[in-house]
């Protein structure tokens, strides 16, 4: 069709592998439409603004039943306009009429949910198989069937932090939308992973010291410390580090400094003494 290139025509020789074959990778959407039949004309335009809206999460296929009426009446359709959502060589699900654009993305996003859903629960058996591998690929896929659902992305950054693949995690979380990379959970790990891979190739922490020492505004030099001083369990001295980042920078790193130092009092624990008192230091820079 030219529209999109999410659309595609079916033709007796690529039905196989344009639905049948690619339903084994994804949700296949196929529009049984006639170019004589009005309701089958306003039907088009809407499904090819959602297959490019969804950008992929399905593809959409028109069938026109004037060439392919048998294939058409092989699967069931004996009034057009017709959609069947094909997944693993099967319908699984069919509109009949040329229903609004509310109906269709409604019908749309149920399968797409149902998906992500799929795709994350075979994650955790993954996971909890010990194949690491497989179950960052799964949630890797649910994360892109549902790229609005925040919980997802969070389980993927965590899974690629178990497995070191701390670039992964780090290129992940500044893909997010703002919307969900701005949530208390992921900026938090946005900060624990920006502390490991700064950590990954500190100076030692002899020299970083000496650096501050000599210039107590090298803000770059002390977060590279604290994240230093966490591989070593070193909380409090990193917090140190952190908090006075916060009190010498109104820019950038004051947030790193802030959301480094927020990361560290969730993975302690607010019964932790350190938390309380770095908590209060901290409150106390803000304001």
């Amino acid at each position: 069709m030219g529209a999109s290139r999410y659309v595609f025509d079916a033709s007796a020789d690529n039905f196989r592998a344009l639905v049948l074959e690619n339903s084994d990778k994804g949700p296949v959407l196929v529009n049984y439409w006639s170019p004589r039949a009005g309701p089958c004309l306003m039907l088009m335009p809407r499904l090819v603004r959602l297959a490019t809206e969804f950008g992929g999460r399905f593809l959409l296929v028109m069938l026109n039943t004037d060439e392919l009426g048998p294939l058409a009446r092989e699967h069931g359709v004996t009034s057009i306009p017709t959609i069947k959502m094909f997944r693993r060589g099967q319908a699984v699900d069919s509109l009949h009429g040329a229903e609004s654009e509310t109906v269709l993305r409604e019908f749309i996003a149920r399968h797409l949910a149902r998906e992500a859903e799929s795709k994350y629960t075979a994650a955790i058996l993954a996971y909890q198989n010990g194949d690491l591998d497989r179950a960052v690929a799964q949630a890797a896929e649910a994360a892109l069937a549902e790229p609005d659902n925040p919980d997802l992305a969070i389980d993927l950054v965590k899974m690629l932090v178990l497995q070191r693949r701390y670039a992964q995690a780090d290129d992940l979380l500044k893909s997010l939308p703002d919307s969900i990379r701005e949530l208390p959970e992921l900026r938090h790990l946005s900060a624990h992973v920006s502390l490991i891979r700064s950590a990954q190739d500190a100076p030692a922490s002899e020299a970083l010291i000496k650096t501050i020492d000599a210039e107590p505004d090298n803000l770059e030099a002390r977060y590279r410390l604290s994240a230093v001083l966490i591989t070593r369990d070193d909380y409090e001295a990193a917090m140190e580090q952190l908090l006075e980042i916060v009190r010498r920078d109104s820019g950038p790193r004051h947030q790193a400094g802030r959301d480094a130092l927020l990361a560290i009092f969730t993975l302690l624990g607010e019964d932790d003494e350190r938390v309380h008192r770095y908590r209060v230091l901290l409150n106390k820079a803000l304001h």
